[in-house]
């Protein structure tokens, strides 16, 4: 899928979200590899994704040839959707039990919005990969229409706000909870947490839902947090010269 044809079979998937998940997020596994694959050669790679739930994504990155296995934290992911998780292991994504260098690419999405620490995490990210690997991160930004997650749009008016009017309105509280498993991110905060880091380069930034012509919208302060919707932030592990993944 490319440019605008691919936005809008995702965004339409994501619609049905909730009554056909399978679908959705096979579709989004599939993409997410055929994205990761621009940057490195995923055949025999060795991948970490942190966060995975049932594994969806671990199966597509098996697909293309590629190691993988999935860490997730909360046990009850890995059974989502009446799935079982292969090739995974139970871990919290902030202290990886997962040896430095030990892998080639380390992914995760939309996970970094939910963790107390989210320098924590990405720094953990870039230990467990090898000089030269590959780190694919992607997460929602709070301002963005999809922020608040389910209690979106009313976060504009406040998280906590939000998470009552949610359980007001359906009689239990939102499954993502403000200031707990679920919290204010700004594309410029993490945008600077890479410039500041000496441990990567970063190869790419850009919205991951439009067509990749979209991704000056990142370089606007204010605009971005706003229209981005989702940030893809892909890094490098610096190392010896020659050390990089085939691309």
């Amino acid at each position: 899928m490319n440019g605008i044809r691919r936005s809008v079979e995702l965004f339409r998937a994501f619609r049905n979200e909730a009554t056909d998940p399978a679908t959705f997020y096979r579709l989004l596994a599939a993409d997410t590899v055929s994205d990761v694959a621009k940057f490195c050669q995923l055949y025999g790679a060795i991948v970490l994704d942190v966060g995975g739930a049932s594994g969806y994504v671990a199966d597509a990155f098996r697909e293309a040839g590629a190691q993988a296995i999935t860490a997730e934290y909360d046990v009850d992911q890995t059974t989502e959707h009446g799935r079982t998780l292969v090739g995974g292991i139970i871990a919290d994504g902030c202290a990886l039990p997962i040896g430095t260098g030990s892998v080639d690419v380390c992914y995760s999405s939309n996970v970094l919005e939910h963790v107390v620490s989210y320098q924590r995490m990405l720094s953990e990210m870039v230990r467990v990969v090898s000089p030269g690997g590959v780190i694919y991160v992607t997460f929602t930004n709070w301002l963005s229409p999809w922020g608040g997650h389910e209690t979106s749009p009313w976060h504009y008016r406040g998280g906590e706000w939000a998470a009552r009017r949610f359980e007001r309105t359906t009689g239990s509280p939102p499954k993502n909870n403000f200031g707990t498993s679920l919290f204010k991110l700004s594309v410029g905060e993490v945008l600077r947490w890479t410039k500041s880091s000496s441990d990567v380069e970063v190869l790419d930034t850009f919205p991951r839902y439009y067509p990749r012509w979209t991704k000056w919208i990142v370089t606007v302060p204010g605009v971005r947090e706003f229209v981005t919707w989702n940030l893809v932030v892909v890094m490098r592990r610096k190392g010896p010269a020659g050390s990089e993944l085939k691309r």
